[in-house]
Order: structure tokens, then sequence, then C-alpha cells
């Protein structure tokens, strides 16, 4: 009876024992759990992410396009600012960099060696906020002459819409584009609105080009 007696309390204290330890072991969680908790505690607040940067490598920066030019963690290097009639731009600590001509992945290229005199691994963002260089200009019997952008208004009939369509004694028939070649001489072309509308010439109706003058006598 005695040795039934000690049997029987041994097994009770044991399953007390279990049942307390697989409590304790079920409120904190599998091991794999308290070490993630663990790491995540120890890691503290993540450091932030530089956004990415997208480009269109066609682009190609021109004069008065706007640039945003953004150092990650530099803000006093971060600016806002406008090309240049030289084509240039003034940037703090890199002073002057050629910016037409380049595409902002290139100038952004550009920036970054130069600010690695000061800075250990500089990150450079250049963005167009703006773009300028890419207008032509539509002058005389319009509704509103002015200078418009390539981008919505390809062609001389888009110029014609957007500067809204034509005064009450336009020339209809004598609207022409000046457009200035690379050696520097200017040549003109014809577009016949009252043909055009009758589907004739079509290939009259050009793609315009930045800096091109459409002209409505």
């Amino acid at each position: 009876m005695k040795g039934s007696a000690i049997f029987i309390v041994l097994s009770g204290f044991i399953a007390i024992a279990g049942s307390t330890t697989l409590t304790g072991w079920a409120q904190s969680g599998s091991p794999s759990d308290r070490d993630q908790s663990s790491s995540a505690k120890a890691s503290g607040p993540q450091p932030e992410v530089s956004s990415g940067k997208a480009h269109d490598s066609s682009f190609v920066i021109g004069n008065n396009d706007v640039l945003a030019v953004s150092v990650w963690k530099e803000p006093e290097l971060s600016k806002t600012l406008p090309v240049r009639a030289d084509g240039k731009i003034t940037l703090p600590l890199v002073g002057e960099v050629q910016a037409a001509g380049r595409t902002p992945l290139q100038l952004e290229g550009d920036i970054t060696t130069k600010l690695r005199n000061f800075i250990n691994t500089p990150e450079v963002s250049v963005l167009v906020q703006q773009v300028n260089s890419m207008n032509f200009n539509i002058l005389g019997e319009v509704t509103k002459p002015g200078s418009y952008s390539v981008s919505i208004a390809p062609t001389v009939m888009d110029a014609i819409a957007a500067a809204g369509g034509f005064r009450d004694f336009a020339k209809k028939s004598g609207v022409y584009v000046l457009r200035k070649r690379p050696d520097g001489q200017q040549i003109r072309l014809n577009f016949n609105y009252k043909e055009f509308v009758k589907g004739k010439n079509p290939e009259q109706n050009v793609k315009l080009q930045p800096n091109d003058s459409v002209i409505v006598p």
C-alpha cells in the first residue's frame, strides 16, 4: 500500500509540473515566434528607404525646363530650379553643371560624381517637373496665340485647335510653319487648311518640333 501511495503522489506531481510547463510554453509562443519577436525588438525602427527613380531615357533636358534635384538625406542640397539659357544649373557644393542635352539619368550621374568629393555615397534623383523646352509658338489670327507644348499639340491641326481656332479674318489657306534647321537656316512648311479638311494633301499636316512657329496670316 505504501508503495502504491508513493507512486500515485509522484504521478500527480509530474502531471502538474508538465501542465505548468506546457501552459507557459503556449503563452510564450513557439520558438520561432519568440525568435522573431526578439529580433524585431532588437532591430528597432527600420531605416528610411529612398524612393525608386523612373526615367524616360528618350527625354533630353532643354533650356527653361524646371528640374527637381533631390539628394537623399541632404535637404540643403535638394533644389527645384530651372535650366538657364546657357543650359546649366547651379547646386550647392557641386557648382555649375551642364543640364541641357542630358537625360535625367545622365544628369544624376554627373551630379553624383561631383558630390562624391563631399559625401561618401550620394543618392541623387533628378525629375523634370515642368517641360518648357518642348514648346512651339502659334501666332497671328487665332483666338489664343502663344506658346504651347508639343506633347499636347503634335501637329499643325492640333496647334490650331489648342489655340482656340481661327479668327474671323484668318487666311486659312495661307498657314505655314517656320522651322530652324540644325545648320541655322530657316525653312517654311505650308499648310492649306481648306484643302486639308477636304482630304487633300494630308501630308502637309506635319508633326511639330520644339521651337517651331506656326503662322496664321
